[in-house]
């Protein structure tokens, strides 16, 4: 049954989903027309909220883009590449390596959504060049899964915020309290979703395993290459000599990895910039030189050409959506109509509404926490209970939200429509499981 349903969604997104550039545009105009009926507001008014909020994620388009170049070179190292190797080298049949990338996935996702989607996408390559007979846009799609749990994970936007709350306008919101993470991330209720989620998703991955006749490796353009050899030094001009000097990147990597042992034994946190700044001085020190470095990132640049300007689409539609109303409307009408056995369940389903369309776990904090706060102080519903309802419906509709999925799909070489269809059978079953636990836990 769940091969079947696997099929029918893949012949569906196969066949109706367009190009995920093609998609971006066509949900600009969808939350466009949105706004007009439902918010009363005029074309005008909708363009401007559009064009006011289409370059508010440069930064973080930065920040993705170099996370996606500089884990890249940094797994293109031969010491990254063995390692690579011996854990994808656990799997010796495809249903083995389905259950083993899906694994990978939800972990490293839960430690570091950044990582893990890179770290993710890295392996997938691996595995399906070492498992002979494994369906590579499945086992791309396990790959994409760390992204269900993220926001219960360590680098979760919101159980961060509420955790740090103190003296901001969060903090007066949550009463002049902040919430500890033994409240929300560590919590018994929380840990028990993800390891639901942990120990199901793999098995319904490994049931959605096309029969033989149907299986994709990965394509042979995708498969790794001879790494090409430098000219013997004696041949080199002084210029090509210092592009070949392990001196140059020992230097800058050194100095790298100084200021980044300061900044975390200072209390500095995992985030995009010092991942970055991670990944980018050990792939200097391990790629050895300059230009095995610029070698190695000439290929992986060409993994983001399908990307770069989806960013700002996806930021216009933020801004439409923030600006006009939308996404708060949705929020109160689900919280109009909430008990407090069912609060919890509905503030997960509006969560997830609103990521369809706000794609930032902050950013759609900012727009829910002034009503869905409240309304469970008026409910008498405990608040770390109403912010994780917040954070697993953001991180549940990131299986069929191709926003998070653009990075990992540079890296696998796959569009958004080989993967979807199998995403949307886990939203499917993580909507159920996440849910249920919302009503019996919460």
């Amino acid at each position: 049954m769940i091969q079947s349903l696997a099929n029918f969604f893949t012949r569906i997104m196969q066949r109706w989903l367009p190009d995920a550039f093609l998609f971006a545009i066509i949900l600009t105009f969808v939350v466009l027309i949105c706004g007009v009926i439902a918010e009363d507001k005029s074309v005008n008014q909708m363009i401007d909220f559009w064009g006011d909020g289409i370059w508010n994620l440069l930064t973080f388009s930065m920040q993705a883009l170099l996370t996606l170049v500089t884990g890249y070179v940094l797994a293109k190292t031969p010491f990254v590449k063995r390692i690579l190797q011996l854990i994808s080298g656990v799997a010796k049949t495809p249903g083995q390596a389905i259950i083993l990338m899906t694994v990978i996935a939800l972990l490293s996702g839960w430690v570091n959504w950044g990582f893990g989607l890179i770290a993710s996408g890295l392996f997938a390559r691996e595995i399906a060049q070492r498992v002979k007979g494994v369906h590579y846009p499945l086992l791309v799609a396990a790959a994409y899964s760390g992204m269900l749990i993220w926001h219960a994970g360590l680098s979760g936007s919101i159980p961060l915020k509420v955790a740090f709350a103190d003296g901001d306008s969060l903090g007066e919101l949550l009463g002049g309290q902040s919430i500890p993470v033994s409240e929300t991330i560590f919590s018994s209720e929380v840990l028990t979703i993800c390891a639901l989620i942990i120990l199901t998703v793999p098995i319904v991955y490994r049931l959605m395993m096309p029969a033989a006749d149907q299986v994709k490796e990965i394509p042979a353009e995708l498969r790794d290459e001879e790494v090409e050899e430098s000219k013997p030094a004696s041949d080199m001009s002084p210029a090509e000599k210092l592009e070949n000097s392990m001196l140059i990147s020992l230097l800058l990597s050194g100095m790298g990895l100084y200021y980044l042992a300061g900044y975390f034994m200072d209390g500095g946190k995992l985030g995009l910039n010092s991942l970055n700044m991670i990944f980018l001085m050990l792939g200097l020190l391990l790629q050895k030189t300059p230009a095995n470095y610029l070698r190695a990132l000439h290929e992986a640049i060409r993994s983001t050409t399908g990307i770069v300007l989806q960013f700002p689409l996806y930021a216009g539609i933020m801004g439409m959506m923030v600006s006009s109303g939308l996404a708060v409307s949705i929020s109160e009408w689900f919280i109009s109509i909430s008990t407090v056995d069912t609060f919890t369940l509905f503030t997960f389903l509006s969560a997830g509404i609103v990521n369809f369309f706000v794609p930032s776990g902050g950013g759609q904090w900012a727009v829910q926490a002034p009503i869905v706060i409240p309304a469970a102080q008026a409910l008498g519903v405990p608040l770390n209970q109403a912010a994780m309802a917040v954070a697993f419906g953001d991180a549940w509709t990131n299986m069929v939200q191709p926003f998070w999925a653009l990075p990992l799909l540079g890296i696998a070489g796959l569009g958004i429509k080989d993967i979807m269809g199998y995403c949307t059978v886990i939203l499917l079953w993580s909507g159920f499981v996440t849910g249920l636990a919302m009503l019996i836990l919460f």
